[in-house]
C-alpha cells in the first residue's frame, strides 16, 4: 500500500476500502457495523483521546462512505464529533503589544471592543466582531486573528463556527470546491461518496445488460506512480469497467466548441470547472450571461459515449469534489451516472486486491495535448487560442485577450476587473484550485511535480491536434 501524505488520507482510505470489500461481497448490512473496529482495533489511541473518540469518528465516516445524509444537499459534510480541536476563531493581543499612547486598534475598532489596561490592550470577546481592522494597524504587530484552518480556506464565506462551536457549512453559500476538505487537519469536513454506488454498477451490468465506462481526468498524470496511466486502465478494466477513456478528449470537444462560442458571443467566462462556475453565478450575478454554454469535458466525453452506446454509464474519476455536485445540474443532461475520486479509485483497487504497479499497459491515448494541459491553470485558455487558429480564426477577425486565474481569491480579482470593464479580457479562464486540478483536493499527491507530470503527458500526443482528436474519437 502507498505511504499516505497525512494521518486524515490514510483514515479516510482505511474506511473507503473497508466499505468497498464489503459491499464486492454484498455484505454491508452485516459487517458495516465492524468497522470502526477493524480500522481502530487498539488498544492504544494513535489520533484522539482515545480508541472509542476514534471508532465513534469512523463510524461516522462510513455513514459519508454510504453516501451521507440523503436530506442534506451539499456535497461536502461536517463530521461533527471530529470538530472539536480547533480553537475558536478570534482576535487576540499578543505579548508583543507595548501599550501605545497611539492606540490605532482602540480608535479603529467599530465596535468599541478594545480598551487599555494597565498599559496593555485588552479586547471585549462579546462586542469583538473578529473584522480584523485592529490586526491591520497594530506597529508591533501583536494583535493576531486566529482562525480555523477551514474558514481560512473558504474564500466564499461558506464556513463558520455555528453555535455549538462546530463548523458549519451554508449551502447557499458553498461552491463544492473542497478546500476545506484539504485544509481541515483533524478531517471533520468531508465530502460524501459514491463508491458504493459505483460497486453497484459495476455489479449489476451484466443482470442489466449495460455496460460501464470510465472516464480519466487528465490530471491522472502521475498520481499512482509507480504505476503508469495504462496499467491504471488495466486495472479499470479488472473492475468490471467495460472501457475507459480520456476527459482529456472531451476537453478537445469543449475547446473546439469554445472557441467557436466566444467568436459568435465576443466574451467568455470558461465553464470546465462547476466550482468557479458556481462562484461566479453566486457572487458576480451580473457575468454569469457571460458563462460559457458549452458544457465542461466531463459531460463532453460522457455524452460522446452515450451518443456511440444509449445503454452506457459513465463514471468520471478526478481530484474533484464539485464533480459531484456538477453531475447532479441539469447542464450535464444524464451525460454522467457517478463520480469517483483519485483516492476513491485506489481504495476501490485496493478492495480488490489490485496492485496497478504489477498489470500490464492498455494503451489509451485518444486525446491532443491541448486536451491534456486543461488540467493545469492556463490549458483553457492555451487550448481556445488553439481552437481559434485551427478553425482558421485570424487575428483579423478576432482578437483573443484571455486571462487565466487560478484559487478563488485570484479567481475574485479578475472577476471585480471584468465586471467594472479593466482590461478588455474576453476570455476568462478560472479554476477554484490553486494552480488547476493537478491540486484537486482529492488527489492522491499534492506536489508541485503534478504539474511537470501533465505537461510531460499532453507532450506524449506528439502534433494531434483539437480537431484531428474530435475527429478521431467520433469514429
Amino acid at each position: 500500500m502507498r505511504k499516505f501524505e497525512t494521518s486524515v488520507q490514510e483514515l479516510r482510505h482505511e474506511v473507503l476500502k473497508e466499505v468497498a470489500q464489503l459491499a464486492w461481497e454484498d455484505r454491508l448490512t452485516t459487517g458495516v457495523l465492524n468497522i470502526p473496529q477493524n480500522v481502530i482495533p487498539g488498544p492504544e489511541a494513535r489520533m484522539r483521546c482515545c480508541i472509542y473518540k476514534e471508532r465513534a469518528v469512523v463510524e461516522e465516516r462510513v455513514k459519508l462512505a454510504l453516501g451521507g445524509d440523503p436530506v442534506y444537499p451539499g456535497v461536502v459534510e461536517v463530521v461533527e464529533i471530529a470538530c472539536d480541536e480547533c480553537p475558536v476563531t478570534q482576535v487576540e493581543v499578543g505579548p508583543a503589544c507595548r501599550g501605545c499612547i497611539a492606540t490605532r486598534c482602540v480608535h479603529s475598532c467599530p465596535k468599541e471592543a478594545i480598551t487599555v489596561v494597565n498599559h496593555r490592550a485588552v479586547i471585549d470577546h462579546e462586542k469583538c466582531i473578529a473584522c480584523g481592522k485592529c490586526v491591520s494597524v497594530c506597529p508591533y504587530g501583536a494583535i493576531q486573528k486566529n482562525q480555523r484552518p477551514c474558514e481560512r480556506g473558504c474564500i466564499p464565506g461558506a464556513i463558520s463556527m455555528g453555535e455549538n462551536k462546530k463548523a458549519s457549512i451554508d449551502v447557499n453559500k458553498c461552491i463544492s470546491c473542497g478546500t476545506c476538505v484539504y485544509q481541515c487537519p483533524f478531517g471533520a469536513v468531508t465530502d460524501k461518496s459514491q463508491i458504493v454506488e459505483v460497486i453497484q454498477l459495476l455489479q449489476g451490468s451484466k443482470r442489466w445488460d449495460y455496460k460501464v465506462y470510465a472516464v480519466m481526468a487528465p490530471s491522472i498524470a502521475g498520481q499512482f506512480a509507480p504505476a503508469t496511466l495504462g496499467q491504471v486502465v488495466t486495472g479499470l478494466k479488472k473492475l468490471g469497467f467495460h472501457d475507459v477513456s480520456e476527459v482529456a478528449l472531451g476537453a478537445d470537444m469543449t475547446a473546439k466548441a469554445e472557441s467557436a462560442e466566444l467568436v459568435k458571443k465576443g466574451k467568455l467566462i470558461s465553464s470546465c470547472c462547476p466550482a468557479f462556475v458556481d462562484y461566479v453565478e453566486k457572487n458576480f450575478p451580473d457575468l454569469a450571461p457571460y458563462i460559457s454554454q458549452t458544457p465542461s469535458p466531463m459531460v463532453m466525453i460522457g455524452r460522446a459515449i452515450k451518443a456511440r452506446d444509449p445503454r452506457a454509464k459513465v463514471v468520471f474519476v478526478g481530484p474533484c469534489v464539485a464533480k459531484k455536485g456538477e453531475m447532479r445540474l441539469g447542464k450535464t443532461m444524464g451525460a454522467i451516472d457517478n463520480v469517483l475520486t483519485f483516492e476513491e479509485l485506489y481504495a476501490l483497487l485496493q478492495s480488490k486486491k489490485l496492485e496497478p504497479e504489477k498489470l500490464k499497459e492498455t494503451s489509451l491515448d485518444q486525446a491532443s495535448g491541448y486536451g491534456r494541459a486543461f488540467a493545469r491553470s492556463g490549458g483553457v485558455a492555451a487550448a481556445v487560442a488553439q481552437g481559434l487558429k485551427e478553425q482558421g480564426v485570424t487575428q483579423e477577425q478576432f482578437s483573443l485577450n484571455a486571462v487565466a486565474c487560478s484559487g478563488i481569491a485570484a479567481c475574485r480579482t479578475e472577476l471585480l476587473k471584468m465586471s467594472k470593464g479593466v482590461g478588455g479580457v474576453n476570455f476568462l479562464e478560472g479554476m477554484a484550485c490553486e494552480g488547476g486540478c493537478v491540486q484537486g483536493p482529492a488527489v492522491l499527491t499534492r506536489s508541485p511535480k503534478n504539474k511537470a507530470e501533465v505537461e510531460s503527458h499532453a507532450a506524449q500526443a506528439g502534433d494531434r491536434g483539437i480537431i484531428a482528436a474530435v475527429e478521431g474519437g467520433r469514429k
